[in-house]
């Protein structure tokens, strides 16, 4: 072999090798994957409607992402949309839900591989207390406006109709949750919780539906589980 096809045999094995290099390179790009970061893109996406993240980890596209969060904006609205809530008010409603949804705390922690291959992601949650801080003042209002009613009656005005009674209650509760929304938000006290994360494929992944079902159920205090073992902060 002459000496110039000799260099040229070894520029073109250099160049194999960095090609392979490269290949190597990209493919493990796309393969990796980071039990944490998935959890924290699946979180951003369901509640606060951010999803660059999922949507470069999973590769779906920008539109379905964002479905995901129209999709429990309508889980939240369902009970709603099927009882007396006046339909005129389910807008303003879905609005201050996903505002709400925007504002819940979470902290993704490190995740660890354990021996089956699944991960264990320890998440940190700070519970909304909106519901709780704002039922008394929902109940004063309420009973504020029954005496109106009660007072106008007495007076010989018309008494409203159910309906209008109805509207004028969810008008006031509201009312009550915007102002809280609006003057900052109340959180409980840190609260821990792990969620187990299976790796399916490249980009196919699965958390524990029961795990998520917790999470969602810790996010926000509802009046009926009180604030035991809460401590209150500004956000």
């Amino acid at each position: 072999m002459t000496k110039k096809k000799k260099i040229l045999f070894i520029a073109v094995i250099v160049a194999v090798i960095a090609a392979v290099g490269a290949f190597a390179g990209i493919y493990l790009y796309i393969n990796r994957f980071d039990a944490g970061e998935y959890v924290q893109a699946v979180l951003d996406t369901s509640y606060k409607n951010q999803t660059d993240q999922y949507v470069e980890i999973t590769g779906i596209s920008k539109e379905d992402a964002e479905q995901i969060f129209s999709d429990n904006l309508d889980a939240t609205m369902a009970g709603f949309e099927s009882s007396d809530m006046p339909e005129e008010l389910q807008p303003e409603y879905r609005g201050l839900f996903a505002n709400i949804a925007g504002k819940v705390s979470y902290t993704v922690g490190e995740p660890k591989k354990q021996e089956d291959g699944t991960y264990t992601v320890p998440v940190i949650i700070k519970p909304v207390t909106l519901f709780t801080d704002t039922y008394e003042t929902f109940q004063t209002r309420a009973k504020e406006y029954a005496q109106e009613v009660t007072d106008s009656v007495m007076n010989g005005e018309e008494m409203p109709t159910d309906a209008q009674m109805q509207k004028q209650i969810y008008q006031i509760y509201y009312d009550v949750l915007k102002e809280r929304v609006d003057s900052g938000m109340l959180y409980g006290g840190a609260r821990n919780l792990e969620l187990h994360v299976t790796k399916k494929g490249s980009r196919e992944f699965m958390i524990d539906q029961e795990d998520m079902d917790k999470l969602d159920s810790m996010l926000i205090e509802s009046v009926d589980s009180g604030t035991e073992g809460t401590e209150d902060q500004k956000n």
